[in-house]
């Protein structure tokens, strides 16, 4: 296999993403030159970050941010672990505001780490879109989550979230399109910013919000 690992360390200046898009895109270039020096936050905690998407899903961040506080009181303090999950009755998890269905997702994440569907330290080496095939054989994660994993998880510079609302709409404002492009769009766009999507994709959603992105 080949190791594909990203750490802070690895992420590319600004110098070099500069000329990379200076050369491939000068509508982003600009957007980079308004914006500061890339930077991505790496969450190693694996099995944590995919239970908060899970528990986040199709709900407010203040309501996703509550029913996460109590899934963790679950845990008497101490962190998440698949074995630990694994143990929970059903019960304490619907007290905790979980539906039936992602209290069930949650339960089949653990399974998938206990079982080696999904082995923590195996991602690494793994390409993209096997990634993707690994992590969706859980109920409940679907294409994207699994990119904002390998954005914000394993920092992967390559990943084009065609699917994701905030690009779209930043792509249709840098480049003044009149209709928000769809999937097709970006790959096309997805080719010139090669090897460096993941880049272009985290200054798109900067230009919408001055925060830092996290997930």
């Amino acid at each position: 296999m080949v190791d594909r690992r990203a750490s802070t360390k690895d992420l590319p200046t600004r110098r070099r993403i500069l000329n990379h898009f200076q050369e491939r895109d000068p509508k982003i270039a600009r957007v980079i030159q308004g914006i500061g020096p890339f930077r991505l936050k790496r969450n190693r905690n694996y099995f944590v970050v995919l239970c908060k998407s899970i528990v986040s899903q199709q709900i407010s961040t203040a309501a996703a941010d509550t029913i996460y506080t109590r899934f963790q009181n679950l845990f008497d303090g101490r962190v998440p672990t698949p074995e630990r999950l694994a143990g929970l009755k059903d019960a304490p998890l619907r007290a905790a505001g979980l539906s039936r269905q992602k209290s069930a997702y949650l339960k089949d994440l653990s399974h998938r780490f206990l079982d080696g569907t999904v082995r923590p330290h195996q991602l690494n080496y793994l390409d993209n879109e096997e990634i993707v095939d690994r992590l969706t054989l859980v109920h409940g994660i679907g294409r994207w989550t699994a990119e904002m994993f390998m954005i914000f998880s394993l920092n992967r510079l390559n990943v084009l979230p065609v699917d994701d609302l905030g690009l779209r709409v930043a792509v249709q404002n840098i480049y003044g399109m009149k209709a928000r492009p769809d999937a097709k769009r970006l790959l096309s766009l997805g080719k010139k910013w090669n090897p460096l999507e993941t880049v272009a994709t985290w200054y798109a959603w900067r230009s919408l919000n001055a925060d830092i992105v996290n997930y």
